[in-house]
């Protein structure tokens, strides 16, 4: 059987894969996506769809710049989604409120997002610190419990799995070759490229992108490249449809444009058990109900949990292989909120055969540096 040929292999059908996958086709390149298929342990699973800027980047100045890029660059992407795929995302972009059920939790709040914003060389964004009555500006249904929230413009919503339909549709109908169940057991670097064993046949890439999730641990090792990834735990409860009351996202609650309500989000050390807890479940749900009391009356629909992507200090990882050149990996547990930086900024940068300095802070090269005694 003749070898499938491509310019670039994507290995990974997850949001970040996808989404990488797709901008390499639209500037007409020929592009195979290797998916592993419903049996991989998708961080997908568990995207709660926000577009979220606020509180991110304390420790590394660039994720904040990076993340503000891909949220300025998210209208874009969800207009080309939808003449290519026919898929309306249903991008909302109105501003995120962080709420606070004490007054030790927003003085906490406040003073990380001070500190983040007074980083040398943070791109830096306004936020407004909330009371309980400017919460209810925002939310006329919140019960007593909430003390205040900080808010910025920057922040909004996707409708998760309609965004994960139309990468995909939308990478087929530009041409990609989408190839499910298609787990990759070797690759081998080659004298024009890369050649790959996946799925019982053998791809022949002239580039290669690692953005398997928790597989490029093992993937990257066979290019030449380090990626420490772990799995952490998010939990997920899903409650019935309801008359739309949320016309804003808050970080770990918000309701979809086609009125569900969703519960987040844990953050558990479990390794690579996917099983829910009550204990959690139950926290969340309290803290949800404090927040708006009507959702007591209101019934869960499911629970369940999925494996975010990990690096050693929670920051994405960027990076082409100085051992062979041309293969590149993507790591990161924000595959909604970065997807328009992925398609539209980071590949152009793969096809070039460099990642600009501006990603250097990505580079694991930065858990191997010393520490002054």
């Amino acid at each position: 059987m003749n070898p499938e040929e491509s310019d670039v292999a994507v290995i990974g059908g997850g949001l970040v894969g996808a989404a990488i996958a797709y901008g390499l086709v639209r500037l007409g390149k020929r592009v195979v996506m290797l998916d592993e298929g419903d049996i991989a342990f998708r961080a997908a699973r568990g995207n709660f769809g926000l577009v979220w800027v606020q509180g991110k980047g304390l420790g590394m100045p660039a994720y904040g710049a990076w993340t503000q890029l891909s949220a300025r660059q998210w209208p874009a992407l969800a207009e080309s989604l939808r003449a290519e795929s026919g898929v309306d995302v249903s991008l909302e972009q109105p501003g995120g409120l962080h709420v606070c059920l004490s007054e030790r939790e927003l003085e906490q709040r406040v003073a990380t997002m001070t500190r983040m914003l007074g980083q040398p060389g943070f791109e830096g964004y306004p936020f407004e610190t909330l009371d309980h009555a400017g919460v209810a500006r925002y939310f006329p249904q919140i019960g007593p419990a909430v003390v205040g929230a900080t808010h910025t413009l920057l922040d909004g919503h996707v409708n998760a799995l309609r965004l994960f339909r139309a990468l995909h549709a939308a990478f087929v109908a530009l041409g990609g070759n989408y190839r499910a169940n298609h787990g990759v057991d070797r690759i081998a670097r080659e004298s024009v490229g890369f050649a790959i064993n996946a799925g019982g046949r053998r791809h022949v890439s002239v580039q290669v992108v690692l953005a398997a999730g928790l597989g490029n641990a093992k993937l990257g090792d066979q290019v030449g490249l380090t990626v420490p990834v772990r799995p952490m735990r998010g939990q997920i409860i899903a409650l019935e449809r309801a008359r739309r009351f949320m016309h804003y996202p808050m970080g770990a609650l918000r309701q979809t444009d086609e009125g569900t309500v969703l519960i987040g989000d844990s953050q558990e050390e479990a390794g690579f058990d996917t099983t829910v807890g009550t204990p959690i479940l139950a926290t969340m749900a309290d803290r949800a109900q404090r927040i708006f009391p009507l959702l007591r009356d209101v019934r869960i629909t499911r629970t369940w949990a999925a494996l975010r992507v990990m690096s050693p200090d929670g920051f994405p990882i960027y990076e082409q292989s100085q051992a062979a050149p041309g293969a590149f990996v993507a790591s990161c547990h924000s595959g909604v909120t970065l997807a328009a930086a992925h398609a539209f900024d980071l590949v152009p940068q793969i096809l070039a055969g460099s990642l600009e300095p501006r990603l250097s802070a990505f580079s694991t090269e930065r858990f191997h540096v010393s520490k002054a005694v």
